[in-house]
């Protein structure tokens, strides 16, 4: 094992090989012609339709001048939107136009097309130790106290709770309204699909979780064995509340769901969502799913393009 000074001068080269390896030196990230921190400003405005200028400073740890000037970029390029906040019009909450919606789904792709090539090299065990390796070491890097205080402890719980059908259909209410322009129908379509659902709760395979914080559901997902053929699974109301958003919830709701999957012998696993929500979509491919179709519909209310990925049993 090599003393403590040999192994940060060790991880110092490798994390230098690292910036220099994704293209951070360069003067485009990407596959694009913006900064890096440009890239990375889209990508978390993906991740949380609506947050302010403030917000994403801080999320970003630059200096609100900063910011202000990429911003100011972004605009003039056509990639955001800003509007006046609800409660205070001063404030100035940020969304993805459908151009900047374009570029991070292009982005994503980049980046999945870089990291593949770079996991092709390895074996099974050596992709799974660097994923390990890579979550501990940036966790370990920017944790603070104020990331442990906005990132509380969060628990998986399975099974029905009180309030779970209001709770999940108000999370999907409420974010769906504001990503795409949904109302009355497609919310009275959540609860009643989620009500029908839990009734069907004692077949074992049918299952539901939800992250809980200070006894409050701020996430869920479920995974449905019995509306689509025998042996396929379908991957239901997987959703996260705004304010959690970007904490790892997420990941480790769709790992939980895809681990139940993979012990109960399912084949596949469908699920369907809409176009433009990239930062979803990324998630969903990191995890095995592959989008093999997509059309129009408009059973929820407004006109979207569905998509529907695919996840093969390992």
């Amino acid at each position: 094992m090599p003393d403590r000074s040999s192994l940060v001068r060790s991880i110092r080269d490798a994390s230098r090989q690292l910036v220099r390896g994704l293209g951070f030196l360069d003067e485009a990230l990407a596959g694009t012609t913006l900064s890096p921190s440009a890239v990375h400003a889209l990508i978390e405005i993906d991740a949380r339709q609506g947050i302010t200028a403030r917000d994403l400073s801080e999320r970003l740890r630059l200096e609100k001048s900063s910011t202000s000037r990429m911003l100011r970029k972004l605009l003039l390029s056509g990639d955001i939107r800003e509007e006046p906040g609800e409660e205070d019009r001063r404030e100035r909450k940020l969304s993805l136009s459908l151009a900047g919606q374009k570029r991070v789904e292009e982005i994503h792709a980049f980046a999945q097309r870089q990291v593949s090539t770079a996991l092709g090299r390895m074996s099974s065990e050596q992709a799974r130790t660097v994923l390990k390796g890579l979550q501990l070491y940036a966790n370990s890097l920017t944790e603070t106290a104020d990331d442990r205080r906005i990132a509380p402890s969060v628990r998986i719980d399975t099974d029905y709770r009180p309030g779970l059908i209001a709770r999940i259909t108000e999370m999907h209410a409420l974010y769906y309204a504001r990503a795409s322009g949904f109302g009355q129908p497609f919310e009275s379509l959540v609860a009643s699909g989620l009500s029908a659902f839990c009734d069907r709760l004692d077949s074992p395979h049918n299952a539901i979780w939800t992250a809980v914080c200070d006894e409050t559901i701020v996430g869920s997902v479920a995974i449905d064995g019995e509306d689509l053929d025998p042996g396929i699974a379908h991957l239901r109301w997987f959703i996260v509340d705004d304010g959690t958003r970007g904490t790892g919830i997420g990941r480790k709701l769709l790992s939980t769901a895809l681990d139940f999957v993979d012990g109960a012998q399912f084949t596949e696993t469908h699920l369907w969502t809409f176009a433009g929500l990239s930062a979803a979509r990324h998630l969903y491919e990191s995890h095995g799913f592959v989008h093999v179709d997509e059309r129009a519909g408009t059973q929820w209310g407004n006109q979207v393009l569905e998509q529907h990925f695919v996840r093969p049993h390992p």
